[in-house]
C-alpha cells in the first residue's frame, strides 16, 4: 500500500487554514484558495498529498501562463518576490501545521516545488509516527 505525505497548511500573511474539508481530491481535504489571471478571477483546489499535481478550479488558464494565488480569507497575494529555478516565474508559499514552508511554482504547467521545515528532526519524528515510515 502507497502512502503519502498529506500536507496540511495555512496561510502565510494571516495563518487561517487553507484546507477545504468540503472539496475533497483523493479522498484528502483539498488547499482552497483564490486565483487571478489577466482579467478573470476564480477558485483552485490543490491536492494536499506532497507530489500530486491533481487540482480543480473554476477559471480556464493557458499553459505555460502565470497564475496570482490568493488567501481566501486575508485576500493577501501569495506569490513572492522568490523566482522558480525552473521557470523564472513567482514562488507561492504556504506554512505547514508542523512547521515549515512548502512552496510551488505559479507558473501553470511547472511542476517545481519544494519544503522546508523549521525542525528537522521534529519533522521527521512527527512523519515517522503519522505515516509509519
Amino acid at each position: 500500500m502507497d502512502k503519502h505525505v498529506n500536507l496540511n497548511v495555512k496561510c502565510i500573511k494571516c495563518g487561517k487554514s487553507l484546507m477545504d474539508h468540503q472539496k475533497m481530491i483523493n479522498n484528502m481535504p483539498s488547499i482552497a484558495l483564490n486565483i487571478s489571471h489577466k482579467d478573470k478571477t476564480g477558485k483552485i483546489w490543490l491536492c494536499s498529498n506532497y507530489g500530486c499535481y491533481q487540482h480543480e478550479k473554476n477559471i480556464e488558464v493557458p499553459d505555460k501562463e502565470i497564475v496570482n494565488f490568493y488567501c481566501p480569507h486575508c485576500e493577501e497575494l501569495l506569490n513572492s518576490d522568490i523566482k522558480c529555478k525552473s521557470c523564472e516565474a513567482p514562488i507561492v508559499k504556504f506554512n505547514i501545521y508542523i512547521g515549515g514552508v512548502v512552496s510551488i511554482c505559479s507558473r501553470k504547467g511547472c511542476n517545481n516545488h519544494y519544503v522546508m521545515f523549521e525542525d528537522l528532526s521534529t519533522a521527521i519524528s512527527k512523519f515517522h509516527r503519522a505515516y509509519g515510515m
